[in-house]
């Protein structure tokens, strides 16, 4: 069994999604093929808009409504024209979702939750179109819903999996394709998406009937959703299929030479998935690693070409240094009232706030009297945190910044980075160097 990962650009049109299903139509072998799906284009963006307690949810909650709306059902009728149980299927859904939208209150604490109920229909509108138009082509597919069989906890907008109980559902999914006439062609699911069980549920049961809150696993996270289903289901092996030729050494929108890198250890693509590498989630190799799956990642727009692999090997192949970017960042540095030191006292209470408000740390550095940290420049979750941290020290910032990792770095490299840019923060390890800089000069 093999398990394939479409992201929001590889089904962004009707003709992207045509594309799509005769990459899957040519893969089709005696075992289902597992297809997990992102949301189309993109509309996650657009529903981060539409989540109470953002900003232009009040302001211009009708008219991005009203533009998901178009372009879903754009994508449909370029699909199957005039379809209508398809239409209606997403009526159905859009629906649902102004339901969720009417009964969520936007208050700041309840923003991550939110944040889960409304995103997560980018996910369930697209794997419910192209469903329907790999069913309507003769491919056998089953729709199954994520928030039913990957279970988490209620970290909203993190998810952390239950591998136990989700290995426990696939294994019902698998037993009920024995008694019900056979598996699928395709088994066709949502990426980013789960549920946290609210009630404990007899396993000997009809799956679809649990009640849940719904989950994500991170932003991009529909990566780690096809590793989790691998690693549940024993799989073979792992594609990714991208807009790319495999994973590069850089992003070509800002690298013009870009490098395309072969093969990949395992340790080191979790290193770089950490460090902000686009190309995979920073979640997704461990449970690959653990199983010897292998991961490869292809280009859906030459899907002949070989791409790149992900697996046991010990360098990467060619070496070649790696650039990692990430814009939009805000330099925090946190100081204790008295001059007493930053301690373990002190930092175990930074820490709690970050965790308690759904910061993630993107790079950190102390000394006697300060604690800095460079996080992602989210607006609707670091004003809590920056004013959480003032109850109890001060607190100053640098916003508009960008965060460089270079893997496999040399001075001559750095210093074209930098471009006589200031640096605000730098770590240089024997193979990384990470410096925060200015975005513009």
């Amino acid at each position: 069994m093999k398990v394939f990962k479409f992201g929001g650009a590889s089904v962004n049109s009707a003709d992207a999604v045509r594309n799509m299903a005769h990459i899957v139509q040519t893969h089709l072998e005696s075992e289902p093929l597992v297809v997990v799906v992102s949301a189309m284009g993109k509309t996650t963006n657009l529903l981060e808009k539409l989540v109470p307690g953002s900003p232009e949810c009040e302001t211009q909650g009708q008219a991005l409504r009203k533009q998901l709306e178009d372009y879903h059902l754009g994508i449909a009728n370029g699909l199957i024209p005039n379809d209508k149980e398809l239409v209606g299927k997403i009526q159905s859904l859009l629906h649902e979702l102004d339901e969720t939208i009417a009964t969520l209150q936007p208050l700041s604490e309840h923003y991550n939750y939110n944040y889960d109920q409304v995103v997560s229909f980018g996910e369930l509108i697209s794997t419910t179109i192209i469903a329907h138009y790999l069913n309507h082509h003769g491919i056998n597919t089953q729709w199954a819903d994520a928030r039913k069989l990957v279970v988490t906890d209620n970290h909203f907008r993190e998810g952390r999996v239950d591998w136990t109980e989700t290995a426990e559902r696939w294994r019902a999914m698998s037993e009920q394709w024995s008694t019900e006439g056979g598996a699928p062609q395709v088994l066709l699911t949502q990426g980013f998406i789960a549920g946290a069980k609210e009630e404990d549920d007899n396993l000997q049961f009809s799956i679809f009937n649990l009640q849940f809150s719904t989950t994500t696993l991170g932003r991009e996270g529909s990566d780690y959703s096809a590793a989790i289903l691998a690693y549940c289901l024993g799989a073979e092996s792992v594609t990714i299929w991208k807009d790319v030729p495999g994973f590069l050494n850089a992003d070509p929108k800002f690298f013009p030479d870009t490098v395309k890198i072969n093969e990949i250890p395992y340790d080191e693509a979790i290193e770089l998935a950490y460090y902000g590498a686009s190309v995979i989630h920073p979640k997704t190799v461990k449970p690959l690693q653990n199983m010897g799956i292998p991961l490869y990642i292809r280009s859906f727009i030459h899907p002949e070409a070989k791409g790149s692999v992900i697996g046991n090997y010990h360098i990467i192949s060619p070496e070649t240094p790696l650039y990692i970017f990430r814009n939009n960042q805000i330099l925090l540095s946190v100081y204790p009232r008295d001059y007493s030191f930053i301690a373990e006292d002190n930092l175990q209470v930074i820490f709690g706030i970050l965790s308690k408000i759904g910061v993630r740390v993107n790079l950190m550095q102390n000394s006697a009297l300060s604690f800095s940290i460079c996080v992602d420049n989210n607006p609707q979750l670091i004003g809590r945190l920056i004013e959480e941290l003032k109850s109890m020290f001060r607190v100053r910032y640098n916003e508009n910044l960008q965060l460089v990792t270079i893997r496999y770095y040399t001075q001559q490299v750095i210093d074209r980075i930098v471009a006589g840019r200031p640096i605000l923060l730098e770590q240089r390890s024997r193979l990384t160097e990470q410096i925060v800089v200015p975005l513009d000069k």
